[in-house]
């Protein structure tokens, strides 16, 4: 079954963005890594979460609340929060099972991006407009309707953020002389929250030295989004750290034709120069 997974994740990373499903992308990308053989029970599952969203939303319009972008707010929250409980991870933040969405279902918990990405599917199907943000280092999600616009953490509870609160957040994530960015309010593309999924997961395989586990993730990245070049890079540096000479060389090598930045790719020119003066 994880070639058929394969196959299907790498046909994804062909379409639009917008097509992009959310979570069928994050199952198989769950099930590849944790050699699960179906997911089948998984998307159900969030099959009936979308459903029970639409009901609790029909019943709060039919008790004369308004349409609006607050009401999907609530109605998004009794089910996947109140009744679901699904939370944000804050006593085991690090563990890795917090960004693999098979576990997450089974924990109910997990990170900032793995929670959020549920919110925004079970939005999405009900054709809401809901989109995460490019806000740095924490996942902050808008929902617009009929020009009203309401930010939400769905980490913390499906909090409702005001200016001074993501002012707030960003200096505790960042720094005290951090501030707001135009950038922080642009909407992430589908690929982009889950390959910052993914990137949780990379990383935390590097600090701990499994490269070959983090070659593997960069891989299926890879399937995923086939024309992020920065991951050629990354793929370069984990070939050569686990002496995979060749790998390595064709990967830095295709990073550097598609490279626009000149300091970037003289830091691999540099690299591929070592790796090899190294086989002379």
């Amino acid at each position: 079954m994880t070639n058929d997974f394969l196959n299907r994740l790498e046909v994804m990373g062909e379409i639009n963005d917008a097509d992009v499903d959310l979570v069928e992308a994050a199952l198989l990308i769950s099930a590849i890594q944790g050699d699960v053989k179906s997911i089948e029970r998984y998307q159900n599952h969030f099959k009936k979460l979308c459903e029970e969203v639409k009901v609790r939303y029909d019943a709060l319009l039919n008790e004369g609340a308004e349409d609006s972008a607050a009401t999907q707010i609530v109605a998004l929250k009794h089910i996947i929060l109140d009744k679901h409980d699904y939370r944000g991870d804050t006593e085991t933040y690090e563990d890795l099972q917090n960004v693999d969405l098979i576990r997450v279902v089974e924990r109910r918990k997990g990170m900032p991006v793995s929670i959020a990405l549920i919110y925004i599917h079970v939005g999405l199907a009900q054709g809401w407009n809901i989109e995460a943000l490019s806000f740095p280092a924490h996942v902050v999600c808008r929902i617009e309707k009929d020009g009203e616009r309401i930010l939400l953490d769905p980490f913390n509870d499906c909090r409702i953020l005001e200016a001074h609160d993501l002012r707030l957040m960003i200096k505790q994530l960042i720094g005290e002389h951090a501030e707001l960015s135009v950038g922080y309010y642009e909407p992430a593309l589908r690929r982009e929250i889950i390959i910052r999924m993914q990137n949780n997961i990379k990383l935390r395989q590097i600090e701990a030295e499994d490269y070959f586990g983090a070659i593997k993730t960069i891989n299926i990245m890879q399937l995923l989004d086939p024309k992020e070049y920065r991951l050629l890079f990354d793929a370069g540096v984990l070939y050569a750290r686990t002496h995979q000479v060749k790998a390595a060389m064709d990967s830095l090598e295709d990073y550097i034709d598609l490279v626009p930045n000149f300091d970037d790719q003289q830091e691999a020119i540099l690299l591929l120069n070592e790796i090899k003066s190294s086989l002379n």
